[in-house]
């Protein structure tokens, strides 16, 4: 759980919550990962037994529909609120500059990811210059005959296809979405390790 919300204060934030209107344990959970936008999202862990705590006080009440409890604020829940004001305003402005914190972190985040990436590709790059100049100096010998036709064809068009297909799937998957630095290096080993089996299994 955020900082913000410790002594007790987020089941003052979960009555202002319900003050809005009735809502059940799903809907408190999204309102808060909307206020934090996006960057924390409470647990189910974390608000159900704090509801059950507050409808223990008869601060809440709830009802049951389908299967899903809908919890409201009571009149009693309603008192302390007013009775909280002042807190409840401090702790809308502590919220405000946690978020802004967050998003602070989260951009100077993203700004490292990129630089590592763009560091990455630079490194790939190299790597692949200079598997080039190798195979332009070194002797390649020549490239076994594939069979024309029989069982053997069918397998080679086979294994091409599933080549074109992993090259394929792995640029979709690159462009999906930003990777971390251990991601990226942990793909490269693996396709390493592939690479070397392969080279072992058909020399």
């Amino acid at each position: 759980m955020t900082s913000v919300f410790s002594h007790g204060r987020l089941r003052l934030y979960l009555l202002k919550l319900l003050d809005d209107g009735p809502k059940h344990g799903y809907e408190l959970i999204r309102l808060l990962e909307d206020r934090f936008l996006g960057l924390y999202a409470p647990s189910a862990g974390t608000i159900y037994p704090r509801l059950q705590r507050l409808e223990v006080e008869g601060l809440v009440s709830h009802t049951a529909a389908g299967g899903r409890k809908t919890y409201d604020i009571t009149d009693a829940g309603r008192a302390e609120l007013r009775q909280r004001a002042a807190e409840l305003t401090a702790l809308e402005t502590d919220i405000a500059a946690t978020v802004a914190d967050l998003s602070s972190l989260a951009g100077e985040i993203r700004s490292e990811v990129r630089g590592s990436v763009r560091d990455l590709k630079r490194e790939l790059s190299e790597a692949t210059r200079q598997t080039r100049r190798a195979r332009w100096e070194a002797p390649v010998p020549p490239p076994r005959p594939a069979p024309t036709a029989g069982p053997q064809a069918e397998l080679f068009d086979e294994l091409d296809g599933r080549l074109a297909a992993f090259t394929v799937e792995v640029g979709r998957l690159m462009r999906a979405r930003q990777f971390s630095d251990t991601q990226l290096r942990t793909a490269i080993r693996l396709l390493d390790g592939a690479l070397d089996g392969l080279r072992r299994l058909l020399r």
